[in-house]
């Protein structure tokens, strides 16, 4: 299991910033989705989702970001455009706390498949002890 904060290079000049993620330089597994969230006021994931690989990056803005490996929490606060999180094996996570205007984004390793989710916390903290 990895939990792992990153920092992405961003490069500054007078136009702006860029951030650019060399998904190579950060995972060996093939990118199956990638999504966003926007305007949210209220906290995010709740869930778990088996077998999946992903990197969270806060794009804009800042929030929370909390991940339970079946043992304990580990937070991290999140700012844009550099602060980023790789994730593999099962995690709980929860995002709170967004600023306005927040855009996190998610790189997964999966394709969305709903039997794949566990919203319900007592049922992942037993399939999180099992595969120790």
């Amino acid at each position: 299991m990895t939990l792992e904060k990153l920092t992405l290079p961003t490069h500054g000049d007078p136009r702006g910033n860029l951030t650019a993620i060399e998904i190579k330089d950060y995972v060996d597994w093939p990118v199956a989705r990638v999504y966003y969230v926007t305007d949210t006021v209220l906290p995010r994931g709740g869930h778990s989702v088996r077998g999946e690989k992903k990197i969270y990056v806060v794009m804009q803005g800042s929030c929370k970001g909390r991940f339970h490996d079946g043992k304990e929490w580990t937070e991290f606060d999140l700012k844009g455009p550099s602060d980023a999180v790789k994730m593999e094996g099962l995690y709980f996570r929860e995002f709170t706390d967004f600023t306005p205007g927040t855009v996190l984004m998610a790189i997964s390793s999966v394709n969305y498949d709903k039997d794949l989710y566990i919203y319900d916390f007592d049922q992942f903290l037993k399939e999180a002890n099992d595969q120790v």
